[in-house]
């Protein structure tokens, strides 16, 4: 029987596994599918999470029905009509990378869901990730993950809108 000698190294195998088992996980990147651009179940981003509110109250927030912007054939949701406004100036600040998916999912070249409460700001870039093991896997290297999800993000093929 083998022996670990590093607890943290059992860890790291374990959530690995545990990780590339989950459901949100897609095929291997040789084997990649079109997915849709922006994460966006039911045509709406993040969850109905307010983007802008990362930014300004440094912390996931729901949004509102009152407080809707459709952009690019996706619904998003604010807290606030000054969020609601912040994002019309410039939309793409505030937006999360990789379409709205999972960025350690991303950095290792593969497709994940996100829970809006995992989440940072790097270099003022919203990322998001799949949940708590993610999060912290992707915050050991997080220049280093965003340059992997950087190179794999573009060469994911896009469907086109309505497919």
């Amino acid at each position: 029987m083998t022996r670990f000698r590093s607890p943290a190294l059992l860890l790291v195998l374990l959530v690995v596994t545990l990780l590339a088992a989950r459901p949100g996980f897609a095929a291997a990147a040789s084997a990649k599918s079109p997915v849709a651009a922006v994460n966006a179940a039911g045509g709406t981003g993040i969850k109905g999470y307010d983007p802008v509110a990362y930014f300004t109250l440094g912390q996931p927030t729901p949004g509102v029905d009152q407080y809707t912007y459709r952009w690019k054939g996706v619904t998003y949701r604010f807290a606030s009509a000054e969020n609601l406004e912040r994002f019309k100036a410039d939309p793409e600040k505030s937006l999360p990378q990789y379409g709205g998916y999972c960025a350690y999912a991303m950095s290792i070249n593969r497709i994940a869901d996100i829970d809006p409460s995992r989440w940072a700001i790097v270099d003022g870039k919203l990322y998001l990730n799949n949940g708590f093991f993610a999060e912290k896997l992707w915050s050991l290297n997080k220049s280093g993950n965003i340059a992997s999800g950087d190179r794999n993000w573009p060469v994911y093929p896009k469907k086109a809108a309505g497919e």
